[in-house]
């Protein structure tokens, strides 16, 4: 998973990565911004637009927000909340349009702690 959107995105979701990503690899949740692993051909054009510095390299994730590896991971591969079926491969956030819910994760975060 080359680039990952970790907890600076929720309830910020400020967008501008998704108009600099080439591939339209950047799906919207409910709360949160999701690169989706397969798409995203690694260009790094997102990471230094975003205005909370909330995407890096899955490798560079700082420890203790680790755990949104897996989850951005996740909101493709596993079936979210009230759908039946994972996002998958759709071909592009566009022609998808926003997702209205998210992982777990996100959807419990409480940003008091």
């Amino acid at each position: 998973m080359p680039y990952v959107i970790a907890e600076p995105c929720i309830d910020i979701m400020d967008r501008s990565c998704m108009e600099e990503c080439p591939v339209d690899c950047i799906y919207e949740g409910d709360r949160k911004l999701y690169i989706n692993p397969m798409e995203c051909i690694d260009c790094g054009n997102c990471e230094p637009v975003c205005p909370v510095e909330a995407i890096s390299q899955d490798r560079r994730v700082p420890p203790e927000l680790k755990d949104f590896v897996a989850d951005n991971k996740r909101f493709f591969t596993a079936p979210l909340p009230g759908r039946d079926e994972p996002i998958g491969l759709p071909g592009g956030a566009a022609g998808h349009g926003p997702v209205g819910t998210d992982t777990e994760l996100v959807a419990a975060y409480d940003p008091r702690g």
